[in-house]
């Protein structure tokens, strides 16, 4: 096959290579790119600063966090909920008032009715009741009465313009969700993380700087975004699944302090970017752009 008929323009069909290539250039058209291991955190990172944990606590799913981060979120949302909350009392309340006004013009619509049928039965020889009569039936057309002044249309604003309805805000809820997977977080399910460093005399480095900075707590074997890694959730120490397997689930009880263990006392830590799809889910990034629809 020559040079010119690999890249033949005068075909029929409009290859999904060409659409690519051509989204690409013209700026319209989800883009979607492989991550690899640089764009995922590492194991031993907070999963909202993305950097090494100076106080590291660790969720019941296995998420790690910066105590100071967490509480600082936890404290952020509860803020948010609050004013939340007295947004909604005050819409709830401006609806209550809305239907007492209803409730009241109606009332008020069933006298004028009454009025007008005693007016054209009895008569009203005085002219009091016609007056009366008159000046509830006849309200005034001016927009700055009657509290009309502070609901005038904006045709400049979208949000005010006469054809917009309002929204109707629904009562948030209470709970803090977890900022990783969307279940209620409260401060009492962290546990606290205990990593054990890795004491190399001639290493002079910064803790920061180095590749290898923690091992397990039992088998001394070098923590990695590779490596499975478990927390012991009595003690916070942080060890090797296959320690977890070949050690602790012989006779279920702590190596370092002799006491008694259960399944619910191993909590599985998420492992960091290795760029492999086996080890890490969502390595895909999504960038959303404009669609042109023929």
């Amino acid at each position: 096959m020559t040079r010119h008929a690999r890249n033949c323009t005068a075909g029929a069909v409009y290859t999904y290579h060409e659409k690519k290539r051509d989204a690409e250039a013209s700026g319209y058209g989800t883009q979607n790119q492989r991550v690899g291991k640089d764009s995922i955190k590492g194991f031993d990172c907070c999963c909202l600063t993305l950097q090494p944990c100076n106080n590291p606590v660790i969720t019941a799913d296995g998420y790690l966090f910066d105590k100071e981060a967490i509480i600082q979120y936890i404290i952020t949302k509860k803020t948010e909920i609050s004013r939340k909350m007295k947004e909604y009392e005050k819409q709830k309340k401006k609806e209550e008032s809305e239907l007492a006004e209803l409730a009241e013009a109606e009332k008020q619509s069933k006298i004028n009715a009454f009025l007008k049928t005693e007016k054209s039965i009895a008569g009203n020889p005085d002219g009091l009741l016609n007056k009366i009569s008159n000046k509830i039936a006849t309200p005034s057309v001016s927009n700055m009465t009657e509290g009309r002044d502070k609901h005038l249309p904006s045709f400049w604003i979208p949000s005010k313009t006469p054809s917009v309805k309002a929204k109707q805000m629904e009562k948030p809820d209470k709970n803090v969700l977890c900022p990783m997977t969307g279940k209620p977080i409260r401060m009492k399910d962290l546990f606290d993380v205990k990593f054990t460093l890795v004491k190399d005399p001639d290493d002079k480095k910064s803790l920061i700087i180095k590749d290898n900075r923690y091992m397990c707590a039992i088998t001394h074997d070098i923590l990695g975004n590779s490596v499975p890694c478990a927390i012991i959730r009595t003690t916070g120490d942080v060890v090797t699944m296959e320690c977890v397997e070949k050690i602790i689930k012989k006779d279920w009880i702590h190596p370092l302090t002799g006491e008694k263990l259960t399944e619910k006392d191993i909590i599985p830590m998420q492992r960091g970017g290795t760029g492999y799809a086996q080890t890490n889910s969502n390595l895909e990034g999504k960038y959303e752009r404009p669609v042109l629809q023929a």
